[in-house]
């Protein structure tokens, strides 16, 4: 039997997300997520498209063990069990995979080992994923497990913009670079764009703008990543839902000597307590617009300050790529915010960008343009898909092994 299924799961801290794909059509046969694992109000929501049903189970689920156990019931349940001789892999998220994993990697106990050692750079996501690895290999120990690194796409920045400018030695010692995260969506959104477009992605330069609770920009010039917002971690960049973004480092040094706070303090303000949820109280920006249109002063700040920053990183992603031929919106905000797509390009048609306000006002699950007919620069709205991204480079790598 031709094996043509791939599980893909996203395994974070205290949950786990899981897709099963049909490779033959890149259909979904099922999807589901485990969450709050550990507590006693555990839940699982799985729905299986092959039999049109989404079915929900509550209580106490006690670890990625007994998460993944339950997904492989569920999924079972379904005629789609993880013994299914049509499951030809697993392709597990692994956040960071530093200079070492530039590509899709079958993982064995050295992949293992270099993931782990990965974790000071990367304390929230490695340890998550290395543990839902760790699982699906126990469950499965005679199928191919794929790791597909969300910094890969990111490898192919140019020293030039990788290197931060401290000691050399320094850095190296301690892995310090910019490493870009949200890999797989970049990726799949910069080839999705050059398809809307009707051109091969070695033909364009686009600029993609991943905006959701977590935001990065990308530059990828013919394919290839040259530029990305996101640094040694997440944090560094455009502002996002939690997150700062780009900040003068002497802050924390301030903040240590005059506010008398420690590091995790300091770390918890800049990634939990900063950004959006920081300047007005409100993360979701579905909210921010709604305050934003009743004359809240404080939630238009918070709104100029997330566009002056989105602004910033197009006109000086235009100056890296030298020619830009798409700007593409993804991710919840980007896919779902008229208003942030017509703030974060008006003022620059001198760069050949503008949005047409009733294409922009469309709602559609579809890649779409919405840049008026024969402006230089295409303006898009690509709906990201990173699990189907996934399982894309996942069955590339092992089809035709077994």
């Amino acid at each position: 039997m031709t094996k043509t299924r791939v599980l893909v799961l996203n395994s974070g801290s205290s949950s786990v997300k899981y897709q099963l794909l049909d490779m033959r059509d890149s259909s979904r046969l099922a999807v589901g997520l485990v969450e709050r694992i550990g507590e006693h109000t555990s839940r699982l929501s799985h729905t299986a498209f092959t039999a049109r049903q989404t079915r929900e189970q509550t209580g106490p689920i006690a670890d990625h063990e007994a998460a993944l156990k339950a997904v492989a019931e569920e999924l079972a349940r379904d005629g789609l069990g993880l013994d299914s001789p049509e499951l030809a892999a697993i392709g597990h998220r692994v956040v960071h995979g530093g200079r070492t994993f530039t590509e899709p990697t079958v993982i064995d106990d050295a992949v293992l080992d270099e993931i782990e050692r990965l974790i000071p750079v990367a304390p929230l996501h490695n340890p998550a994923n290395l543990t839902g690895i760790r699982t699906a290999m126990a469950l499965r120990p005679d199928l191919p497990q794929v790791a597909v690194f969300d910094t890969a796409f990111h490898t192919t920045m140019p020293e030039s913009a990788a290197r931060y400018a401290i000691d050399v030695r320094t850095a190296d010692r301690h892995r310090i670079r910019r490493y870009g995260f949200h890999g797989t969506s970049h990726a799949y959104v910069s080839r999705a764009t050059a398809k809307l477009l009707g051109k091969a992605p070695e033909d364009v330069n686009v600029i993609v703008l991943h905006l959701g609770n977590g935001a990065s920009a990308s530059a990828v010039r013919k394919g290839r990543c040259v530029e990305t917002s996101m640094g040694l971690t997440p944090l560094e960049g455009l502002v996002m839902g939690t997150r700062s973004g780009d900040l003068d480092p002497a802050v924390i040094f301030h903040l240590a000597r005059v506010g008398g706070m420690s590091v995790d303090e300091t770390d918890t303000l800049l990634n939990k307590e900063s950004g959006l949820v920081g300047l007005c109280g409100d993360n979701d920006m579905r909210e921010i617009r709604r305050r934003v249109d009743e004359g809240d002063e404080e939630a238009r700040l918070a709104f100029d300050i997330y566009v002056h920053r989105l602004k910033k990183y197009i006109g000086a992603y235009n100056a890296v790529l030298g020619r830009v031929d798409a700007i593409a919106f993804t991710a919840g905000v980007g896919e779902n915010s008229a208003p942030v797509r017509e703030a974060a390009v008006a003022g620059l048609e001198e760069l050949g960008l503008a949005v047409d306000g009733d294409l922009n006002a469309v709602r559609s699950g579809e890649p779409r343009l919405i840049s008026p007919p024969g402006t230089r620069v295409a303006v898009a709205v690509v709906p990201t898909d990173e699990e189907l991204e996934i399982a894309t480079q996942t069955y590339a790598l092992v089809a035709g092994t077994g």
